[in-house]
């Protein structure tokens, strides 16, 4: 169990860190949000985060 715990934290710190180089700080503000949305079942935080990663997303295509 604590193997897995450790690959997901270290595959969300990669996630993150390619979120910033790629997107900037507001693909880091709509993971975190995402994340928290997530956690905390609060679909408001949780599709604002989603529709910031989505126009960022978009905005790159």
């Amino acid at each position: 169990m604590p193997y897995i715990a450790i690959v997901v934290a270290v595959l969300a710190i990669a996630l993150e860190q390619l979120l910033q180089v790629r997107y900037g700080v507001m693909g880091v503000v709509a993971f975190v949000a995402l994340a928290i949305g997530i956690k905390a079942r609060n679909s408001m935080i949780g599709g604002i985060g989603a529709v910031i990663l989505v126009m960022l997303l978009a905005q790159s295509g």
